[in-house]
C-alpha cells in the first residue's frame, strides 16, 4: 500500500509542504484532512484527546501513533511512552520529532512488552477494519495488557450518515454492519488503494467488550457523535 500519509508528513515536516491529503468513503464525498493537523499540539486537540491523554497512566503504547504528536505531549510530561505505527513515513517523521521509542509495525505483530495503558485515537475501531474482526484485536490487546490495563479508544456512532425513514429507522445496508465503511486517501497526484474502515456505535462496543471479558466505561463524548471509551480488564 502506498504511504500517502507518511509522504504527506515527511513533506510538511521537512519542507513545511502545505499540501493536504484527501480521504473519502463509499458513503461520502471528498473531504479534507489537513496536513497540519496530524501535527497539532495538546492545546489544539479536541476535547476527547485531551481526555485521553489525561486518563494515561502508567506503561503507554501508542497505536497509529502518525507524527508523534500524542506520544510526545505523554513523553514530555514524565510518562513511559512507546508508539508504533504500520507507516515507515510516519515513524520517521515521529522520532525526527523527538519520540524516543517509535517502531514502524502492524499493530498485530507486535508483541514486545506489557502496557499499563493502550491508547488507540483518531477512530481506534478504524484499526479493527470490520466487525468480524474485533474479537481478534480485542484478545491481541488483553496480551498486551498488565493487570487493570487499560484500552483507551474513540469511535462513533455513524447513523446520521443515513436517511431516516417516516418512522425514525435509518436505511442502512443489508450486507454489512453500517459503520463498516469502504475508505481511500489521496495526496496530491496519488491515490491509495479502497481498505476497509470501521466505526462501532458505543452500546455495540460495550457488547463486544464485556464478551470478551472488559469493563467498559464512556468516558467522554463529541460534538459530531463521537465518543471516547475505557475498556479496563475485570
Amino acid at each position: 500500500m502506498k504511504d500517502l500519509i507518511g509522504q504527506a508528513l515527511k513533506d510538511f515536516y521537512h519542507n513545511q509542504d502545505p499540501q493536504d491529503l484527501y480521504t473519502q468513503t463509499n458513503i461520502s464525498e471528498l473531504d479534507v484532512l489537513p496536513t497540519a493537523y496530524l501535527f497539532r499540539s495538546y492545546d489544539q486537540m479536541p476535547l476527547i484527546e485531551k481526555t485521553a491523554l489525561d486518563l494515561c497512566r502508567g506503561h503507554v503504547l501508542d497505536v497509529g501513533c502518525g507524527s508523534g504528536s500524542h506520544a510526545l505531549f505523554l513523553q514530555e510530561n514524565g510518562q513511559s511512552v512507546t508508539a508504533i505505527d504500520q507507516s515507515p513515513g510516519a515513524i520517521e517523521v515521529a522520532k525526527l520529532r523527538g519520540v524516543r521509542d517509535a517502531f514502524c509495525v502492524d499493530f498485530l505483530s507486535y508483541k514486545h512488552g506489557t502496557y499499563d495503558t493502550i491508547l488507540m485515537l483518531m477512530n481506534g475501531t478504524g484499526l479493527c477494519e470490520t466487525l468480524q474482526k474485533i474479537p481478534v484485536y480485542l484478545a491481541h490487546i488483553k496480551s498486551l495488557l498488565n493487570p487493570k490495563g487499560t484500552l483507551l479508544i474513540d469511535s462513533s456512532d455513524l447513523q446520521y450518515m443515513y436517511d431516516q425513514g417516516p418512522d425514525g429507522a435509518i436505511w442502512v445496508p443489508a450486507d454489512r454492519y453500517y459503520g463498516e465503511l469502504d475508505f481511500k486517501m489521496s495526496y496530491k497526484s496519488m491515490e491509495g488503494p479502497s481498505f476497509p474502515w470501521l466505526f462501532v456505535h458505543p452500546q455495540l462496543l460495550e457488547s463486544l467488550a464485556q464478551e470478551h471479558g472488559f469493563d467498559f466505561k464512556l468516558v467522554g463524548s463529541g460534538d459530531h457523535y463521537d465518543y471516547l471509551a475505557a475498556l479496563t480488564l475485570i
